[in-house]
């Protein structure tokens, strides 16, 4: 299987999208990124991200209907493409197999 890379904001992101289902858009995948790792980052670069995403296979995108709150624009959803699963799945078995490896220490305070 050849091993895929993703930066960690892609997989941030990636997460957000998978954890939003069928809600995920630029403005949600932000504030939820916000709420749930209090980080702000900027709306152009989550389209970026998810520009890449995209890109890549990782998710796929709708445009939904146009609203008058947002002027008649419309909004652009996306949802995890199987592939984007499977990557998240390889990350998550890398990095607890290596957190299983990190010994049991106790930290006097001292460095």
């Amino acid at each position: 299987m050849k091993t895929r890379y993703i930066g960690e904001l892609e997989e941030l992101v990636l997460l957000t999208v998978g954890s939003l289902y069928d809600k995920a858009y630029a403005v949600t995948i932000l504030e939820t990124i916000k709420e749930s790792n209090n980080r702000i980052i900027d709306v152009t670069a989550i389209h970026s991200v998810l520009r890449r995403l995209e890109t890549k296979g990782y998710v796929k995108s709708t445009m939904g209907g146009a609203t008058p709150e947002r002027g008649g624009r419309r909004k652009r959803y996306f949802v995890l493409s199987q592939a984007g699963r499977q990557v998240l799945d390889e990350i998550m078995v890398v990095r607890s197999s290596l957190y299983g490896k990190l010994p049991k220490l106790t930290f006097s305070g001292s460095v």
